[in-house]
């Protein structure tokens, strides 16, 4: 697996990054779902550096232009619910593509250990094609590599690329021992050092979800 972290360069991705951990910023949850919106996009520039072109023409009003052309089929797949800004912002720019939908949450037993449960899934087919999967937040690892297993019931992908805004180091290493490894590409904005023992991530940002949508019962 190929890891790049896009935080380690100097951007505006970096300004945003710093917006949705800002706890008094995180207060307008239009300005949460839209930053994540503009992360997705640059994530979505930054991949597509990685994909296949081909060669084609257009016509302009006054003659012929050659250009080249993204050449692979892509799908792009969300983790409900707190992907869904991420998402968008990936659609913004990867507007011809597929989207599948995975619903997954986790279910807490006894000394905040937990079962990842996977309810709803809704894909295309994913055969010979490059597979986006999104997840704002990449904790354990565990939601992740399980969605992607589910993915694969749809086919098997030419590559694979894992987005995840904010990482922590053990999700990074999980994934590392854990997906494939050819083909596989992981893309983050900042990877974090701590997980709590409820495997939250510090210093993180919160719940992503509830932060662009609201609490939930």
């Amino acid at each position: 697996m190929i890891i790049t972290n896009l935080g380690d360069s100097n951007s505006v991705l970096n300004q945003f990054i710093a917006e949705i951990r800002d706890k008094d910023i995180q207060k307008n949850q239009m300005r949460f779902r839209r930053n994540l919106e503009r992360i997705g996009e640059i994530f979505a520039y930054e991949i597509s550096k990685k994909l296949n072109y081909r060669p084609a023409e257009v016509t302009t009003p006054l003659g012929i232009a050659g250009c080249s052309m993204p050449s692979d089929e892509i799908v792009l797949a969300t983790i409900l619910r707190a992907g869904l800004p991420l998402h968008n912002g990936f659609l913004n720019y990867f507007d011809h593509a597929q989207n599948a939908f995975i619903a997954a949450y986790r279910k807490y037993g006894k000394d905040n250990k937990f079962d990842i449960n996977l309810e709803y899934c809704t894909c295309p087919s994913i055969e010979g094609k490059v597979l986006i999967l999104i997840d704002t937040m990449l904790a354990t690892g565990a939601s992740l590599a399980l969605a992607y297993q589910k993915l694969l019931e749809n086919g098997t992908p030419e590559a694979v690329h894992l987005a995840c805004p904010i990482a922590s180091r053990d999700g990074v290493e999980y994934l590392s021992k854990n997906m494939p490894h050819r083909n596989v590409y992981l893309w983050v904005g900042a990877v974090d050092e701590e997980l709590t023992n409820k495997s939250y991530i510090v210093p993180g940002l919160g719940d992503a979800g509830d932060l662009a949508y609201g609490d939930k019962h």
